[in-house]
């Protein structure tokens, strides 16, 4: 492969840097000087450059969704919250996060919410320092779990988010 072709490659195993080239906001030649590609950094800066203005621009959007939280939820084996008669918010893998006694928070937004808006949300969560224990989309709605102390901050955190979705360019 070309040096060219190996930084896009580089840049898109790095999803941050992607998005920092469609926003504009790079150093290239601290990008280049962090990426593994072997070559002098300037032509890796340069290769940089020059895919980002190939690249669509970073646009956002705001979702239409209702963003609710629901405190004392836990994450439990799948048998004990179906024996529980529990109300399970998710299932996943043998796991389900399921209303009770639980010492943590659960996030939902119902509404326009996807893959997209997930990834803006645990992004922005993650900036945040807020850990997430559990998360998923599916059906018009996007879960979060959180520990109960970081409940109202991830609120915010998730509100906030969906005001600002990346559009999806693929290319």
């Amino acid at each position: 492969m070309s040096l060219a072709a190996d930084a896009r490659e580089a840049a898109r195993e790095r999803p941050f840097l992607l998005t920092a080239l469609r926003a504009g906001v790079v150093n290239y030649a601290a990008a280049a000087s962090h990426l593994d590609v072997d070559g002098e950094t300037d032509a890796i800066a340069t290769a940089l450059r020059r895919y980002a203005e190939e690249l669509p621009p970073l646009e956002t959007e705001p979702r239409d969704a209702r963003v609710t939280m629901k405190s004392g939820v836990g994450v439990v084996d799948s048998a004990d919250a179906e024996s529980a008669n529990g109300d399970a918010l998710l299932t996943l893998g043998g796991r389900a996060v399921v209303a009770g006694d639980g010492s943590q928070t659960a996030i939902l937004a119902t509404g326009e919410v996807g893959a997209d808006a997930l990834t803006t949300v645990l992004g922005r969560l993650q900036a945040a320092e807020i850990p997430v224990d559990a998360a998923a989309t599916a059906g018009g709605s996007l879960l979060v779990v959180v520990e109960r102390r970081d409940g109202v901050n991830a609120l915010q955190v998730v509100e906030a988010a969906l005001e600002a979705v990346s559009v999806a360019n693929t290319r």
